[in-house]
């Protein structure tokens, strides 16, 4: 059992973390042999074990379940190590950040005891950038807690492998069922936590990448979030009304090196830059009208169309650069949406989750902010963030979370490279910005905030 005492011998390496000095056994073949044994740097006993041949146990049952069992932890160890790798990186950051926060505490502590000999501006300043910050303290407090979770997880994997080598010493003693229910627990809440690391609030947006320069000062261009492992097609749609041409690149570097491209003609024109590729199908609001369309690109051919009730349309409720902008469709990690604005909430955004196959809304959510005074916007984790303008200095000012059905004012930079956003998309799978800027291709790569919290594995 040659393979069994090399995936034995990895996985002590693995969960000791120690360098052992193998010494064969004399005789291997009899029976289950200690390599060697000694201690690690933090005085643990470590020792290395080798199996019997395969011709005394090839047939047993249970050293194939043993065997499966340890290839379970190998694996599970590798995400832990990954996971713990993400926290430990979020947790620096963290510290940090707490840093900072007392040196400013102790800094308003000494403008309070001198406050007669500073300048009044200056004081309140300090005080409201001071507010602003005190409410990052729990959730400092909250990382530090999800680092003892990953240490959680180390510690049970620990446990499972010493029963795993007392397995080897027993052969048959410990029940194999109650064993793999372990295993399967540890690796359905691992896969819960890894789960949770993919969503987040939205903290920052990098500086715009030029993919292209490319079309009029209208237009938009994505990939589908949905594409099978390998499919990096690109979507062109140049202008925001009377065109039905949608042009299909091969892949993102032919988009970036050449004209190449297949043209799919739509039965009718499009409205707006709102449009979204997914699963195979684009998505489109018909001009002049509030009926959304599903295009399917393998058949050619629409799937589904739908009218969205109320809403407005032929620029009623637009975004401020104008351009048939009434219904913007979009996606995020949680599916399809579509946002736009009706007389029944006085011109401000309304949200609706559609159904992606029958393009019914499941649920609808009404803001307060005007759609005719929003730049552009887009969903990341079912909050909706608008931009406070289209040209010039631009930032993310205002969230909707669909979660907890509420909404804040927030500040966030974001550099408008070529002065004018007629389409600002985002995609889950990339994690990252889609943007026509004035006739240029752009992206923006995304940082979410996510914190996991032990009650919800």
């Amino acid at each position: 059992m040659q393979p069994a005492r090399k995936l034995l011998t990895l996985i002590l390496l693995i969960f000791m973390g120690s360098e052992l000095t193998q010494v064969l056994p004399a005789n291997p073949e009899e029976s289950w042999q200690v390599y060697s044994s000694a201690q690690d740097s933090e005085g643990r006993c470590v020792c290395t074990v080798v199996a019997p041949q395969q011709s005394m146990c090839s047939r047993d049952a249970r050293t194939k379940q043993l065997r499966q069992l340890l290839e379970k932890v190998q694996n599970m160890t590798q995400s832990i190590q990954v996971l713990d790798q993400r926290t430990q990186r979020d947790l620096q950051y963290v510290e940090k950040m707490e840093v900072q926060l007392r040196g400013l505490e102790t800094k308003f502590r000494q403008v309070e005891e001198t406050h007669k000999q500073n300048i009044a501006k200056q004081y309140k300043a300090i005080k409201a950038k001071m507010e602003e910050l005190r409410p990052l303290i729990p959730v400092l407090e909250e990382y530090k807690a999800d680092a003892k979770l990953v240490l959680q997880f180390k510690e049970e994997v620990r446990n499972l492998t010493s029963v795993l080598n007392e397995l080897q010493e027993e052969m048959g003693a410990y029940d194999y069922e109650e064993l793999h229910n372990r295993v399967s627990n540890l690796e359905e809440r691992l896969r819960a936590c890894m789960q949770k690391l993919a969503c987040g609030k939205l903290t920052g947006i990098s500086d715009p990448i030029t993919i292209k320069t490319s079309g009029s000062r209208f237009g938009s261009w994505m990939t589908d979030p949905l594409a099978p492992e390998g499919d990096t097609r690109v979507w062109y749609m140049d202008g925001y009304h009377n065109n039905r041409f949608v042009r299909e690149y091969k892949s993102m570097h032919d988009f970036m090196t050449s004209d190449n491209f297949t043209s799919h003609r739509l039965p009718h024109p499009w409205s707006g830059t709102g449009q979204v590729v997914y699963n195979g199908s684009i998505y489109f609001n018909k001009f002049q009208s509030h009926v959304i369309i599903k295009f399917d690109f393998r058949t050619s051919s629409i799937s589904k169309s739908r009218q969205i009730d109320n809403a407005g349309f032929s620029n009623a409720y637009h975004y401020a650069w104008g351009g048939h902008s009434d219904i913007d469709l979009m996606v995020d990690e949680g599916g399809l949406w579509a946002v736009y604005a009706t007389n029944q909430n006085a011109g401000n955004i309304v949200i609706s989750k559609l159904n992606p196959n029958t393009l019914q809304i499941i649920k609808s959510w009404t803001t307060n902010h005007p759609k005719r005074s929003a730049g552009e916007s887009f969903m990341i984790c079912g909050t909706l963030y608008v931009t406070n303008g289209y040209s010039g200095g631009t930032k993310v000012y205002y969230a909707y979370s669909t979660n907890s059905s509420t909404y804040e004012y927030i500040d966030i930079a974001f550099q408008n490279k070529y002065s004018h956003i007629s389409m600002l998309d985002y995609n889950p799978r990339d994690r990252a910005l889609y943007a026509w800027n004035n006739g240029h291709q752009v992206l923006y790569n995304v940082t979410l905030f996510h914190v996991i919290r032990s009650q919800e594995l």
